[in-house]
């Protein structure tokens, strides 16, 4: 396989990572609306779509803010244009956090709402992966130099980690653990909390085998952004934590 992986509409090549950016947001829509019809949804069909729209406004901008501090050393030349196309999935996942959660205050919605889309948001994600997979090193996210046994080529010559393709299988592995759960008695809130401590703890420590740039403390604004989550659902992680040992 040679990368980037593209296609050819009337001799002009296209990559497929727009396609796979399409499906993932429609795929993981269909999923959405196929788990809700399953089940008795606590909040009413308006505050749901309240709620998507605080979290599609809070996804928008968050993804935007993280994507341009990635690379602090070329903020001084920001453009409009480049603040459009920059964007990245933990910045949205973290502005869609706040975006819902000042939503539903507003709206005076007080029960827990992301259980519902911790499985779409997988299978979007899984989706939008593969499109960057076969960006190769056109998308940043590759990794750094490696003789690990999984490093490839994508497309500059030099043996990579192929950070997205780690995603695709930390994200399937995510996939069945919910899946073993989803009988499981928890409290209203617990899924979502998990998956987002369980992605961005990845996301942190994956970072490292990324040329990133830091922020400040040596640490990338990837990184900032999982510590704040860390901290903003420790009263869970401890709760886990007293669970798991309990259970044991």
């Amino acid at each position: 396989m040679n990368f980037p992986v593209q296609f050819t509409i009337y001799g002009k090549l296209y990559h497929w990572h727009y396609i796979f950016e399409t499906l993932a947001f429609i795929i993981g829509i269909r999923v959405y609306y196929y788990l809700k019809k399953d089940i008795k949804d606590p909040i009413s069909d308006e505050n749901r779509l309240w709620i998507m729209l605080g979290a599609m406004i809070g996804a928008l901008i968050g993804s935007r803010l993280i994507a341009i501090l990635e690379t602090p050393n070329q903020l001084k030349g920001l453009t409009f244009m480049t603040l459009y196309a920059s964007k990245t999935i933990v910045g949205g996942l973290l502005g869609g956090l706040f975006g819902v959660e000042i939503i539903k205050k507003f709206i005076g919605v007080k029960v827990a709402s992301g259980d519902l889309y911790v499985v779409p948001i997988l299978v979007a994600l899984f989706i939008g992966r593969i499109g960057c997979f076969l960006m190769g090193v056109d998308e940043p996210t590759y990794g750094i130099k490696t003789n690990f046994f999984m490093g490839m080529d994508l497309g500059d010559g030099l043996k990579r980690h192929p950070v997205a393709l780690y995603e695709m299988i930390y994200l399937t592995i995510l996939f069945i653990l919910f899946q073993a759960i989803k009988n499981k008695r928890l409290i209203n809130g617990d899924r979502f909390k998990l998956f987002m401590v369980l992605y961005f703890l990845y996301r942190y420590l994956v970072e490292y085998i990324k040329p990133y740039q830091p922020l400040f403390f040596n640490l990338s604004s990837i990184h900032w952004s999982a510590i704040f989550i860390i901290f903003y659902y420790y009263k869970f992680i401890i709760r886990l934590i007293k669970t798991i040992l309990t259970y044991k």
